[in-house]
């Protein structure tokens, strides 16, 4: 389960972790979608790429402190994020989360 703590909302309750090279890669490549609160946790990361993905995705991208260090809305197919060098894991949720659960920067986020 991942919880925004500062705005206390439940961000996703089904979540798949990548933490391996294999993992990572593969990452939600071949899905046609992410369900309601679906999320991928990509540890270690601090850029994404979203080649041959089928649909957008909201992105959060967190640090050592689990805080946002910055938010992607509706990041679409084919494209290649920054880098944000203080970024340690890179949360990947469905188009749309973002706004609904009004994540920002800064807040404070927890894995259970």
């Amino acid at each position: 389960m991942i919880i925004n703590k500062t705005k206390n909302k439940t961000i996703a309750n089904i979540v798949y972790l990548a933490d391996t090279p294999l993992k990572r890669m593969r990452g939600l490549l071949g899905r046609r979608s992410l369900g309601i609160l679906e999320a991928m946790v990509i540890k270690p990361c601090n850029s994404i790429h979203t080649f041959f993905m089928r649909f957008p995705i909201d992105v959060l991208f967190v640090d050592k402190e689990s805080k946002v260090v910055k938010g992607i809305v509706g990041m679409p197919s084919f494209r290649l994020s920054p880098i944000y060098f203080t970024s340690q894991f890179v949360i990947e949720l469905p188009a749309g989360t973002i706004q609904a659960t009004n994540t920002t920067e800064g807040d404070q986020i927890a894995i259970e």
